[in-house]
């Protein structure tokens, strides 16, 4: 299951659930304002992030620059505790999967939440003699 945690007003949020709606990818949609992360929740973002910390929090948030915040001195418990009383810190949209984790909106990158069985045969069904070849296939055959 895809689970998407969003902001209103986030115009990469819109542009992902968009998306995920016209491909009829079910996700659950997870406001960071209305719904309180739980530590378990939060520490399963954290393990997913490649780059640590920087990949999940702006640290050009309002927050983090008012109260001049050092993540590297908190202890995970600590970290955990900020973001759950200072979601604004995440950055937004937060896109994952049991295989996939997508901080932001990434157009080319995006494509990886759609099942690798419906990727493949998207990629075998389009040849010449479709319609749109000229504009998405020959480009994909060109690619490869």
């Amino acid at each position: 299951m895809i689970v998407v945690y969003t902001s209103p007003g986030c115009a990469s949020c819109r542009k992902v659930k968009a998306w995920l709606k016209e491909r009829n990818l079910n996700y659950i949609e997870k406001n960071i304002f209305k719904t309180i992360l739980n530590p378990i929740e939060i520490k399963h973002l954290l393990s997913r992030c490649e780059n640590g910390t920087e990949d999940l929090i702006s640290k050009r948030s309002k927050i983090m620059q008012e109260l001049n915040v050092d993540m590297e001195e908190m202890s995970v418990n600590e970290l955990v505790d900020f973001i759950q009383k200072n979601p604004s810190v995440l950055k937004r949209p937060i896109i994952l999967n049991e295989r996939v984790f997508q901080v932001g909106y990434d157009q080319e990158e995006i494509d990886a939440f759609v099942p690798a069985e419906l990727r493949a045969l998207a990629l075998s069904s389009c040849n010449n003699h479709c319609p749109n070849y000229e504009g998405c296939g020959k480009c994909r055959k060109e690619l490869h």
